[in-house]
């Protein structure tokens, strides 16, 4: 027969109180906002980007001062006339508006030639091994998974959460601690119902519990519901706030036709940092935040699909920047990675095929802006790609040990050399945060729908290229 005492562990255990679409009652929620405290220290929070297919870094951080650069890719190459000019031989996309604005402010570190030894040109594989941090993909648990052990959650959160509908990246599967998958509004929704009465009783009954040894245990067991409960509440209360709101949604004319683009949509890049962005703010205590943004397998027609794809990570990156307070700005960095690079060549069909080394984005108040490696001589290629210089374990060593601050070498299994990427004194810029007045462009910025080098042109007729593993 079951006690009273084994009915409060199935109603109220934590796997029920983690559960989406769980029954959860209103004074259980009432309490919890009471007992919350937010004179914590914040901690920091990484919010991954990942750009699936291959991101052409050749065209990201394009060498315009390079005449190598212009020859091999006669449709596709940006002159400096077009490019954000970083220096007279790089120069950002000519789209990535707001990057460039963080990279002016200091706050955007340009990371060049990121590889790892014997590349994979299969998207599978080669993603693989960057989300699991092991070019021998010995591990069976992703790099982020395996830092979360020795993380400090102080909120008691979700560690780590994934917003997408795809399944969980391999970056945070075997997470001992828990990370949460957001697909959108409806998959997560909290019923304020339930029987309250009984739980009531228990919960009471618990706190009334003489045995001073099993009532540090209940006081122990009771916490840990209660700020559970209040990290799910607070999800709940972004989604309430996102995702369909209707806020700040505009009509546009595109190409020749207008087209309604809602900043709160969770199906895009945009919406989903928005989210995040509320959740932050919300304090939920998450410290880990995954998402992707797909289409850079640009075999063909690249210039005006990759123009619309990194407009929209550039744009999505500012506004979500622009939309945090800075106390909270400050403690939070934002990384970009892509499972390869392309060749250097352009192709026939003006677009480019599966390479090796390409380039990573950090952002982040606390980011040491600027440049960080040379960008890889277009000389001294090996089989038509790019040599990497840069180990991209370094990148994931720095966050890991200067930002997370969790051990690097547990997480990786080695010691890598840190990258000057970090610097923790470093205030968000006067003016950073919410604005009434929206993102103005800035001078000789492109507009989104502007027509690029190459796009809307014929293809070239010429010899199909051999099929790349998938």
């Amino acid at each position: 027969m079951s006690t009273r005492r084994d009915f409060l562990k199935t109603t109220l255990g934590t796997s029920s109180l983690l559960a989406v679409g769980g029954v959860v009652p209103e004074f259980l929620a009432s309490t919890a906002r009471a007992a919350e405290k937010e004179d914590k220290k914040k901690d920091t929070v990484l919010v991954v980007i990942e750009l699936t297919g291959g991101n052409d870094g050749l065209n990201t951080v394009a060498p315009y001062g390079d005449d190598l650069y212009h020859k091999a890719r006669p449709t596709l190459a940006f002159g400096k006339k077009e490019v954000q000019k970083l220096d007279d031989y790089h120069g950002l996309h000519p789209r990535m508006n707001e990057l460039k604005r963080l990279y002016d402010e200091k706050r955007l570190a340009v990371i060049q030639g990121v590889g790892y030894p014997n590349p994979d040109r299969s998207h599978f594989e080669s993603m693989d091994i960057w989300q699991l941090a092991d070019p021998k993909r010995g591990h069976t648990s992703g790099w982020l998974a395996r830092s979360i052990p020795g993380m400090s959650i102080k909120d008691a959160g979700v560690p780590g959460m994934y917003l997408g509908n795809e399944r969980l990246p391999v970056a945070m599967q075997g997470a001992d601690g828990g990370v949460i998958s957001l697909a959108d509004r409806a998959s997560f929704k909290l019923q304020l119902t339930g029987n309250q009465a009984n739980r009531k009783a228990l919960i009471e009954d618990l706190n009334g519990e003489k045995d001073t040894g099993k009532a540090d245990l209940a006081s122990f067991v009771r916490k840990r519901q209660l700020q559970t409960y209040t990290s799910l509440k607070k999800i709940d209360d972004a989604l309430r706030e996102a995702g369909g709101s209707g806020q700040g949604r505009t009509n546009e004319f595109v190409g020749g036709r207008v087209v309604q683009r809602d900043p709160d949509d969770l199906n895009t890049l945009g919406g989903k940092l928005g989210l995040v962005g509320r959740l932050i703010q919300k304090g939920l205590g998450t410290r880990l935040y995954y998402v992707q943004l797909g289409g850079f397998d640009t075999h063909s027609g690249q210039a005006e699909m990759h123009g619309k794809l990194l407009s929209e990570l550039s744009s999505a990156i500012g506004n979500f920047f622009n939309g945090l307070q800075a106390e909270h700005s400050e403690r939070v960095a934002v990384m970009t990675y892509s499972e390869f690079g392309r060749r250097v060549k352009e192709n026939g069909s003006r677009g480019t095929d599966h390479g090796s080394g390409s380039c990573m984005f950090l952002a982040g108040s606390q980011v040491v802006g600027g440049l960080v490696g040379k960008h890889p001589s277009l000389s001294d290629l090996t089989d038509g790609d790019i040599k990497y210089h840069t180990d991209f374990r370094r990148v994931y060593a720095t966050l890991l040990d200067d930002w997370l601050e969790v051990d690097s070498r547990g997480v990786l299994d080695d010691k890598f050399e840190k990258l000057p990427l970090i610097d923790r004194k470093k205030k968000a810029p006067a003016g950073s945060g919410p604005s009434k007045s929206g993102n103005a462009l800035p001078p000789g910025a492109v507009p989104d729908d502007a027509p690029l080098p190459g796009a809307g042109a014929p293809p070239v007729k010429e010899d199909v290229p051999p099929l790349e593993k998938m």
